[in-house]
């Protein structure tokens, strides 16, 4: 169904000539997937700038039937926040809610609205001496309501988990326009059902998050990055090990094959291999202190480094010797998957498996996927420390890329979330399902978490107008308006 042409003129005459963008050259950018894999349409973006000014367009688009997708910085990877290719649905844009309404550095808590960039956050909660601990490669577009929806992690899962530990409270409004209220940051609440973390990684499919009270760390005092060269993932876990049995400093620890830094290393300008010769596999490591008496992070990870090498764990390593080479280091790792597009088709797979198996699982699944798939080049990099791999199959070479996507993405990606299967893994570790994964979940998910994911979408979404083709499959059927 089209979305009837009165609802988009009362949502203008409400909301006024920057609430709602008809213009389709203005559309055009947020109807395509960060990926480029999804393309949508859409009548116009309806953009709120409060709370009530969202719960007035939920209301209406729900007396009139018509469909809503939540969107922010629309960094999504699995298409999640890309509208329907019929044009059935409204884009409802949160970007214009950008306020920070409070940094408590007492209570350890912000509470910040949906639209707010990830880096401004940062920034604000540095000014007063405190930092939000979630991090990503898209921090400067990546919004705090996408990032809740999706439930995201990024690099520093390893001590303080995924958005889901962060937010300590939410604001949203629910399908039938009303406002849930949730944003204090009590401790102990035994109110029965948790709908803070039921609409955390619930990918707009429940309602729309508006705000959400985030937790709040002391700020670094110091902190040192290092990289090395080693043998095997094994290796790398056994390093790992060994540094959290040493200390509690240790924040990031990512592990990168030397195919995907060489990668990075023929696509990105000006970057640099930071060791001497060859080394298999790599880890990015950082460490930090937050109080005064602290051992300094450098000497923490010199003493770890000079053990490891001395057994055998490590072949080299180096620690950054200033800011600008810590940024460094960690632009090498943010900028891989941007390097594998640059170097030619490839299917991406966000998947998680048990810790103690990633360093077995990232050697034989992709030597299961060439095997299997011929020419292909598979490779995995990621967060060793909470199981999460990136797992990239490249085309053959020459190929042409659409035409390989179209053919081989439905033969190769249910082979990879097989293989993840089997080990007792998650075909989505920080992405999310959105459209991507939507019929993956339903294959490989058992009856009860398929039924009770369905029944949750009904009881709360009965006309099925919040983010349809998302997260969950159900039937065609919507409410009479």
């Amino acid at each position: 169904m089209i979305p009837a042409a009165s609802l988009i003129a009362t949502l203008t005459e409400r909301l006024g000539p920057k609430g709602v963008i008809t213009d389709p050259h203005d559309i055009a950018p947020w109807l395509v997937d960060w990926r480029g894999r999804f393309h949508g349409k859409s009548p116009a973006i309806v953009a709120p700038a409060t709370t009530a000014e969202v719960a007035m367009v939920v209301a209406l688009a729900g007396a009139a039937g018509v469909s809503l997708v939540p969107q922010g910085g629309n960094t999504s990877m699995v298409g999640g926040a890309t509208p329907p290719a019929d044009g059935s649905a409204l884009i409802l844009s949160l970007r214009r809610m950008t306020t920070i309404r409070q940094v408590d550095p007492i209570g350890n808590v912000a509470i910040a609205e949906a639209g707010v960039i990830l880096s401004d956050l940062h920034d604000a909660a540095k000014a007063a001496g405190r930092r939000f601990p979630l991090t990503l490669g898209a921090r400067g577009s990546a919004t705090i309501g996408g990032l809740a929806s999706t439930n995201a992690g990024g690099t520093q899962v390893l001590r303080f988990g995924t958005m889901r530990s962060l937010v300590a409270g939410i604001e949203a409004v629910l399908p039938d326009g009303s406002v849930h209220d949730g944003l204090s940051a009590l401790k102990k609440d035994n109110r029965g059902y948790d709908l803070t973390q039921l609409l955390v990684g619930a990918e707009g499919t429940l309602g729309v998050i508006t705000a959400a009270t985030l937790r709040l760390v002391p700020d670094v005092k110091a902190r040192a990055v290092a990289w090395a060269g080693l043998a095997t993932p094994d290796d790398a876990l056994a390093v790992l090990r060994r540094m959290e049995a040493a200390t509690d400093s240790i924040e990031s620890f990512e592990i990168i094959p030397d195919h995907s830094l060489g990668l990075v290393l023929a696509h990105v300008p000006g970057a640099r291999a930071p060791l001497d010769g060859c080394h298999a596999w790599h880890i990015l490591v950082e460490a930090v202190t937050t109080g005064e008496g602290d051992t300094e992070p450098t000497a923490v990870l010199e003493r770890l480094f000079v053990s490891a090498i001395a057994d055998g764990l490590v072949a080299d390593a180096v620690i950054a010797a200033n800011e600008a080479q810590a940024e460094a280091f960690w632009r090498l790792r943010d900028s891989v998957s941007a390097a594998e597009r640059a170097s030619g088709p490839a299917l991406q797979h966000d998947i998680s498996v048990p810790v103690a198996a990633m360093p077995r699982f990232m050697v034989s699944a992709a030597r299961a996927v060439e095997a299997r798939f011929a020419g292909t080049t598979a490779g995995a990099f990621g967060h060793l420390g909470d199981g999460n791999v990136h797992f990239h199959v490249r085309a053959p070479a020459g190929v042409d890329g659409d035409r390989w996507y179209a053919e081989q993405a439905p033969l190769i990606t249910p082979f990879v979330h097989d293989l993840v299967t089997a080990v007792g893994g998650s075909i989505s570790a920080e992405h999310g399902i959105g459209q991507m994964k939507l019929h993956e979940l339903e294959r490989l998910s058992s009856p009860a978490r398929l039924s009770a994911l369905r029944s949750i979408k009904r009881a709360l979404d009965p006309g099925q107008i919040m983010n349809p083709g998302k997260l969950v499959a159900l039937a065609p059927t919507r409410l009479a308006p």
